[in-house]
């Protein structure tokens, strides 16, 4: 099946100057070094907020920043309907705080500008809609208004997209959906390992003969204090596993406490088939956030043989309302060219040539060519997480750059399945998990 079409639309390279004349002295301002934000805002779309780096002299574009402000994605029947009705981007751009000051609005409105959008041209190479000083504001007294560097960019964004037809901890089948076509292509199986299980596999974390003895002594009590041992395979439509998730660091409650912390997280490991064994690819991070904001916080790390591991997420999702997993490594709107960073070696993709069997998968079920050195920059996945105690069937969108073969989106719909596993390992020790997570 082919992917799914995207468009992402970028905002970035933001920078503010003055007039010299009418400089603001920005009393009473928020004491940063960048004293002023934009909220920037599309139709149908959650409005969104950056900073904007103050530039006052005469600076060219090239001293903007290179930082990406917002990013939107939009999906085929968003897509058409900008198609059938084109909408503009709308930046407001403010000085002052976000927020209020004694029921007062703490920011004042600067200026104002919009962006027309015709994604009519954003087909199949990306297009910009803007880049470089516009003005905002009106001028007064023969003064010329303030000027803010921006650009606004579209480009298509293709995606592969998963969707569980069931909880994890149900051992579903996983589809391929486009549009309104389902094709099964993965069927999951979730079980309990043993902590003897975890020792004989080659990328388990360490764990004694003689703690286990103990562990099962006092199987009942340890319930109470930890959760432990859940994994999910990932078989191809063959009855081949070509990826796993398991937990390696038990969910343990902190002294004192009903929840896990974030100094001592669970964790996963994210497997692949290669050479005969297990291999890992990467290690997910969990925790329950503690404070005014209750959620469950996340890292995931990409694992090299050759390089330390590259953290490509670390954010949260609501515990109640649930929200989004993401890997977005995207850096500059501008520049194509590989990222700056510690990631930008990184290769997700198994390196196996479509076509060829790496385990047991076909490779052309999604072929998108040979990428020896594909660098880890754009998006590269999300799914979506249901609330704590909430019925969830995740759906998993990956872009096709860093798919060349059907273990790699395996991997991904595994990592996905950990995330979703992890929102009831978070659980507060109070309450009771499901029948199928008990053991």
């Amino acid at each position: 099946m082919d992917p799914c079409p995207f468009v992402r639309i970028l905002i970035g390279d933001l920078a503010l100057k003055f007039p010299v004349a009418s400089k603001p002295s920005f009393s009473g301002v928020h004491p940063s070094a960048s004293p002023c934000f934009c909220k920037i805002k599309l139709k149908n779309f959650p409005h969104q907020f950056a900073t904007v780096p103050l530039n006052p002299d005469t600076a060219t574009a090239a001293a903007a920043s290179r930082s990406l402000a917002a990013c939107f994605s939009l999906d085929k029947a968003q897509i058409d309907a900008l198609v059938a009705k084109p909408s503009s981007l709308k930046i407001k751009v403010y000085t002052g705080r976000r927020g209020s000051t004694c029921g007062l609005n703490a920011a004042k409105l600067l200026g104002k500008l919009s962006v027309p959008l015709d994604l009519k041209v954003v087909e199949s190479k990306p297009f910009v809609f803007q880049n470089g000083w516009i003005a905002i504001g009106e001028s007064s007294k023969g003064q010329s208004s303030s000027q803010l560097h921006l650009c606004v960019r579209a480009e298509p964004d293709p995606r592969f997209v998963f969707q569980f037809d069931g909880e994890p901890e149900c051992s579903p089948q996983v589809f391929q959906v486009q549009g309104n076509v389902k094709q099964p292509v993965f069927t999951c199986k979730f079980s309990f390992r043993s902590s003897s299980d975890l020792k004989n596999s080659s990328m388990s974390e360490q764990s004694s003969s003689r703690s286990w003895l103990t562990s099962l002594k006092t199987q009942k009590d340890q319930f109470t204090k930890e959760r432990k041992g859940w994994s999910i395979t990932i078989h191809d439509l063959s009855g081949s596993p070509v990826a796993v998730a398991s937990m390696v660091t038990p969910f343990v409650a902190s002294p004192g406490s009903d929840r896990v912390s974030r100094s001592n997280p669970g964790a996963w490991l994210i497997l692949r088939p290669g050479e005969g064994t297990w291999k890992p690819w990467g290690r997910l991070e969990a925790w329950r956030e503690c404070g005014g904001s209750d959620s469950v916080g996340y890292r995931f790390e990409l694992l090299s043989d050759a390089a330390t591991p590259a953290t490509l997420a670390n954010s949260a999702v609501r515990a109640a309302g649930g929200g989004k997993f993401v890997i977005d490594v995207t850096s500059s709107i501008v520049s194509s060219s590989p990222m700056h960073s510690p990631q930008s070696s990184c290769d997700l993709g198994s390196g196996s040539r479509p076509g060829s069997r790496s385990g047991s998968g076909s490779g052309s079920d999604f072929g998108f060519g040979y990428q020896p050195h594909m660098s880890c920059r754009g998006f590269v996945m999300s799914s979506t997480v249901e609330g704590v105690g909430k019925k969830s069937k995740p759906e998993v969108e990956v872009g096709v750059q860093h798919v060349t073969c059907s273990e790699d989106a395996a991997a991904f719909v595994a990592l996905a399945a950990a995330m979703d596993l992890s929102m009831d390992a978070c659980r507060l020790f109070t309450q009771k998990l499901p029948k199928e997570l008990r053991q």
